[in-house]
């Protein structure tokens, strides 16, 4: 049986979706084959993400292929998932999480961290979160937006443009350059989007077949803390347009779930977290979000919510 994956074609879409294929041929024996899909996220480069719709702009082109039948699943960074899926899609699988850290790339040798570059140095990142993040750490540094793939950000690090960069650490690490890491920021306080590090496989809801030839690649503790951020997410109204962060950390059949609304200048920082049952993820998610709430990120998030554009419906 031969099945069709969709995937985005940068290097790091294509590792992570021939790592799920390797593993699927392996437990199915189906023959996977890779159709690479250009999203509008790939398309638009030189526009910031804040300004060109956040959250499904890596996606709904690979949506589109999967109700259509041209494809039979597709693979996501789960960060870039809605938290609603569109009707007649749902996930079929969220494999084991990679690293949920952030990381600080600087020029090659430097060994630069988010603490000893120095004042006024260029710091770039996509990312609302991490750019407030930033500000609250550093306000003496300048944050830029810098868009592009892992490995044209790092080019543009050691050609002087930038003094250093923030990613993922999973996606640095899958593309075998964690040795170009300088710093691992720590999860506990800088806390990652919302489903960072780890994968989504989507297929449509009426294949059951398909559903079952996943499930062994499921990892039940990491569904359910991503459920968990997702659900503080959805609850917050919220996508990746705002500095918004979540982390759930599973232990014994619970889930520590720490969550945070910051605001873009790095000046208000909004934090809460609780404890819950990692069978009770969705709820556990929401009670954060309102707590978050009660402590005025609604306020934070009222002054951030940007005007729908056309596209992001």
């Amino acid at each position: 049986m031969k099945l069709r994956m969709g995937t985005r074609g940068s290097r790091l879409a294509l590792t992570q979706s021939r790592w799920v294929a390797d593993r699927l041929e392996k437990r199915s024996g189906a023959e996977i084959e890779l159709v690479t899909i250009r999203t509008s996220g790939d398309v638009l480069q030189d526009h910031p993400l804040s300004e060109i719709g956040g959250q499904g702009i890596f996606t709904k082109e690979l949506d589109s292929a999967l109700l259509e039948g041209r494809v039979d699943l597709a693979v996501h960074s789960l960060k870039d998932l809605p938290t609603e899926s569109p009707p007649g899609l749902s996930i079929g699988a969220i494999p084991e999480r990679e690293d949920a850290r952030d990381v600080i790339i600087a020029s090659e040798g430097s060994g630069a961290t988010l603490l000893t570059l120095p004042a006024g140095a260029r710091i770039g990142t996509s990312s609302l979160r991490r750019m407030a993040l930033v500000r609250a750490s550093r306000p003496d540094l300048w944050v830029e937006d810098i868009r592009g793939n892992v490995e044209t950000r790092i080019r543009r690090v050691d050609e002087g443009e930038f003094d250093a960069i923030v990613l993922a650490a999973a996606g640095v690490r899958r593309l075998g350059l964690a040795g170009r890491i300088s710093e691992f920021l720590e999860a506990g306080s800088w806390l990652p989007a919302p489903g960072q590090g780890a994968l989504a496989i989507v297929v449509r809801s009426e294949d059951r077949a398909g559903a079952g030839w996943l499930q062994p690649l499921d990892h039940e503790p990491t569904r359910a803390a991503t459920e968990a951020e997702r659900a503080l997410l959805h609850a917050l109204g919220a996508g990746c347009r705002l500095p918004v962060a979540a982390l759930g950390l599973p232990f014994d059949g619970e889930i520590r779930l720490r969550g945070l609304v910051a605001s873009p200048d790095g000046r208000r920082l909004v934090r809460a977290e609780a404890t819950g049952l990692a069978g009770s993820s969705v709820a556990l998610g929401e009670h954060v979000a309102a707590r978050l709430l009660e402590r005025g990120a609604d306020l934070l998030l009222g002054a951030l919510q940007l005007p729908e554009r056309e596209g992001d419906r």
